[in-house]
Parts: C-alpha cells; sequence; structure tokens
C-alpha cells in the first residue's frame, strides 16, 4: 500500500493511493458500517501500531472503496505522512563513501571512512509536509543546504535486534530531505543537532510505501534538484551501512517503536561540499526523489522574526 497523510476540512485524516485518486480511509469504513477498525483509522501512528490485522482492515478497507468516494490525488493537500512523530527523528550521517569523503575535504579533515553508523536526531518541529515551504531565516542561518535520503519507518518495535531480524521490523519507506544549516552544523563543538532542527527542516512524503510492497529497498535511486539542475545522484546500494546495520546499531541501547523514522544518509553532492559552496536561497525548488516510492517538491521561502 502507499499510505498517506491529508488534511481534509482542517483536520488530518488516513488516506490510501490507488493510482491517481485517494481513498479516505474513515469515510469508507463508516460507509461500509466498519468503524474505526480498532483505531486504525484515526492516523498513521495508530495504523502502525495496530501492526498486520490493523494494516490488513486498511487495505480492505481500500479496496472496497466505492467510486464515489475516492478523491482526486491532484485535489489532495498532502501533509507529512506521520504530520507529529513521538521521537526525534534518527539520522544517520556519512553514509555513502563518496558524500563522507566530501565533506571530510570541504572541513579540511582527513578522509577516513567511518567504522561505525554516525547517528544524530531531528527535532520533531523539523517535519513539515511534501509540498510545503521551507522557511528561510538569514538572522538564524544563510548556509541552507540539502540531503535526499531514503526514511525507513519501524513497525514492530524491539531492543536488541539481530541484524538478521531487522528487516521484520521495518513498516515502510518514504522520501525524506535533511535539510541543513551549514554555519550552524559546523560551529566549534560540533553542532550537529542544532544544525539539523531548524523548523520545517525536514520534508517527507509524500507517502508512506509499506515493506510487503517495497520488498527490496538495497537498489534504490535518489535524486535531488534544485531549480531543475540535478545536485545529487546514486543508489542505496551505496551505503556505507544497510538497513539491517543501522538498526541492529540503533537497538543496541535504544528501543525502537513503532512509527519511529530512521533518515538513513545522503549520497554526494550536497551545497556546501561543492567547489564554490552552493547555498539555497529564497525562490529555490527542492525537488526530491526516490524510484518505486515519489517525490517532494519543497520552495525556499523568506520569514521574518
Amino acid at each position: 500500500m502507499r499510505v498517506a497523510t491529508f488534511r481534509s476540512g482542517g483536520n488530518l485524516r488516513l488516506g490510501v493511493v490507488q493510482g491517481e485518486q485517494m481513498v479516505d480511509v474513515a469515510l469508507v469504513a463508516d460507509r461500509l458500517g466498519m468503524g474505526d477498525l480498532a483505531g486504525a483509522t484515526s492516523g498513521m501512528l495508530a495504523l502502525i501500531a495496530g501492526g498486520d490485522e490493523a494494516s490488513q482492515a486498511v487495505a480492505d478497507v481500500a479496496a472496497r472503496a466505492p467510486a464515489d468516494a475516492l478523491l482526486p490525488l491532484a485535489t489532495v493537500e498532502l501533509a507529512a505522512p506521520i504530520p507529529r512523530p513521538r521521537k526525534n527523528v534518527f539520522c544517520v550521517g556519512r553514509n555513502y563513501a563518496e558524500h563522507a569523503a566530501e565533506s571530510l575535504r570541504a572541513i579540511g579533515q582527513e578522509v577516513k571512512l567511518p567504522e561505525f553508523p554516525n547517528i544524530f536526531t531531528k527535532a520533531v518541529t523539523t517535519v513539515t509536509g511534501p509540498y510545503s515551504d521551507i522557511p528561510f531565516d538569514a538572522a538564524v542561518s544563510e548556509q541552507i543546504d540539502w540531503e535526499v535520503e531514503l526514511g525507513v519507518i519501524i513497525g514492530t518495535g524491539g531492543r536488541h535486534i539481530a541484524r538478521e531480524d531487522a528487516m521484520r521490523h521495518v513498516w515502510g519507506y518514504t522520501v525524506v530531505n535533511d535539510v541543513s544549516a551549514r554555519d550552524i552544523q559546523h560551529r566549534p563543538g560540533l553542532q550537529w543537532f542544532l544544525g539539523k532542527s531548524l523548523d520545517g527542516s525536514c520534508p517527507m512524503g509524500p507517502w508512506i510505501v509499506t515493506a510487503d510492497e517495497l520488498t527490496d529497498p538495497t537498489n534504490l535511486r535518489l535524486r535531488l534538484l534544485v531549480n531543475g539542475v540535478v545536485k545529487q545522484d546514486d543508489t542505496t546500494a551505496h551505503m556505507l551501512f544497510d538497513i539491517p546495520a543501522l538498526l541492529a546499531e540503533l537497538s543496541r541501547g535504544v528501543t525502537l517503536e513503532p512509527g519511529d523514522i530512521i533518515a538513513t544518509g545522503t549520497p554526494a553532492g550536497v551545497g556546501f561540499a561543492r567547489t564554490p559552496p552552493e547555498f539555497l536561497r529564497p525562490g529555490d525548488v527542492l525537488e526530491s526523489e526516490i524510484a518505486g516510492i515519489g517525490a517532494l517538491r519543497n520552495r525556499i521561502v523568506a520569514v521574518g522574526r
């Protein structure tokens, strides 16, 4: 399934994407006399927490949707699939060899690939919709950069997850852009959290593709364009630490829970590592694409205090 969160009448609603149409799950369930499906229709986090039973119920509802209950996808306002995560978004730094090298060279350090995943987080207030504007406040940062990434959504939680069992804990996949304020991130003291956590700096979506539909995430093509010009183009086959390795490492001491989001790292081509460096400005348009999932489109918009 392709499961989305959309706005209707000022409310957030759960939807299933079918081609160029959206199924309003709660509306159809009500018409079919199926009620709230044990909470599964009340939002994405409830659906994920409901496990296989809830997912199957939603799939059944979508399959039985009458034609007059389908909404044209082009008319629907999509939100981030998980508009307000329960936790910070887990992120992985320098998880592609070429990106690790370009980043280290750009800050004058020896190029040495990491032996372990570099984990940090983005605040929940960074999460924004797949087509939402990204705020640009020059008084806060003038070095806003891009990073297209594969997002992994946890289904079954756990701690001490074994590598060989890790993929059983994945509920689905989405597109993430880890928008970063480099002048903050690279201040003395390793200010990664602040540099990665500006409000609205994590566009996500446009939906979640469930793991039973996207069965092989190991060679997905990622691309990022700025104003129509390709800046990043690579595949997930070049991750230094694959999804099972990341889940095993994270869960060694951290309990992963249903709905947790893991941004798995970005390939080479980021702005600050270019010669000369390139940064985003108001009016620029970011397009973040992953084959088999979809694309984000976000405009950079100046904001004041």
